[in-house]
């Protein structure tokens, strides 16, 4: 039996076959797109146009200086005492040579976050301050991991926790971070935080100062604000905010940015799941806040909060 074929549409105006001429409207879309983009609506500081840094170069930088840090865990498994340390040194060259150049990036993107004039030879000292930093690091994170096998019955063994835990996966990405934070570079430092809040469901700010020994345990929607302070040995649970209650406003109702509002958790303090701290409040060593808790008021050193008692306390507030 004779098949039949279908007569074929030859392309229109637009590329696609069987579409009408102007089918899209581009000419005009892309007209008014221009005008938002350049007199509307514009956001683009005067000057060259430069180019944002790369968020999937700042990934690889990440699980470079990662592998340096663990390079039988993340690195090569069969790695010896012999060429571990070319391994290393291999990572960290190619890490940091590319960290470099996203530094240069993101300041000229940024405008105004490092000196006006910002030249690649500035950002190499930068990224030599940061790399002089990584050993101290390493050693934080290894009293993190000890922390995180002391406070979780179900953890095993240090390399579980290490590859396993989105826990521990954020608190490298934030160590790094906060590293860059603290040296100047931080559109850098936020979008490596932000690529470990799409890897964990973590959101740390990487303006948040903490303390050795941490852990946070399960993990997913935890939040962690700009100016939090957390002391040592301090574990958290899912879910917890250390939050701003209100945002301060200068005379002209703008928004104060880089106030302290966030809590100040100190030492040996746990915080149960769903608990939801705010504003520049101090939580006391030893304290215990239980599950679901809305506290806006200060805690006194060894306290155990439950709802209850953040319910009936005067300012507790649940």
């Amino acid at each position: 039996m004779k098949r039949e074929t279908l007569p074929r549409s030859a392309p229109s105006a637009s590329g696609v076959a069987g579409s009408p001429p102007g089918r899209w409207q581009l000419d005009r879309i892309v007209a008014e797109l221009r005008v938002s983009r350049e007199e509307t609506h514009s956001i683009r500081r005067d000057g060259e146009a430069r180019r944002a840094p790369s968020r999937d170069a700042l990934e690889a930088i990440l699980n470079g200086l990662t592998e340096a840090l663990f390079p039988r865990h993340y690195g090569q498994s069969d790695l010896d005492g012999e060429n571990i340390d070319y391994f290393v040194g291999n990572t960290l060259s190619i890490a940091l040579d590319s960290l470099s150049a996203q530094i240069h990036r993101g300041a000229l993107f940024v405008g105004d976050e490092l000196e006006p004039g910002f030249r690649r030879e500035e950002a190499v000292e930068l990224t030599r301050a940061f790399a002089a930093q990584l050993p101290d690091v390493r050693g934080l994170l290894i009293n993190d991991l000890r922390a995180a096998f002391v406070g979780d019955p179900a953890a095993r063994n240090f390399p579980e926790i290490l590859i396993g835990y989105p826990g521990m996966t954020a608190i490298i990405h934030h160590r790094l971070a906060h590293l860059l934070y603290r040296l100047g570079v931080r559109l850098v430092a936020r979008l490596m935080a932000e690529i470990a809040h799409a890897r964990t469901g973590i959101d740390i700010h990487p303006g948040a100062s903490i303390g050795s020994g941490f852990f946070i345990d399960h993990g997913t929607g935890v939040v962690i604000g700009e100016t939090a302070i957390i002391g040592d040995s301090v574990r958290i649970y899912q879910a917890v905010t250390l939050g701003a209650r209100h945002f301060p406003t200068d005379d002209e109702g703008s928004v104060i940015k880089g106030d302290a509002r966030h809590p100040i958790v100190e030492d040996d303090v746990v915080i149960y799941a769903g608990a939801t701290i705010l504003g520049r409040i101090t939580i006391g060593r030893g304290s215990t806040i239980g599950g679901n808790v809305w506290l806006t008021r200060d805690v006194a050193p060894n306290s155990v909060v439950t709802q209850a008692t953040a319910r009936n306390s005067p300012g507790g507030g649940a």
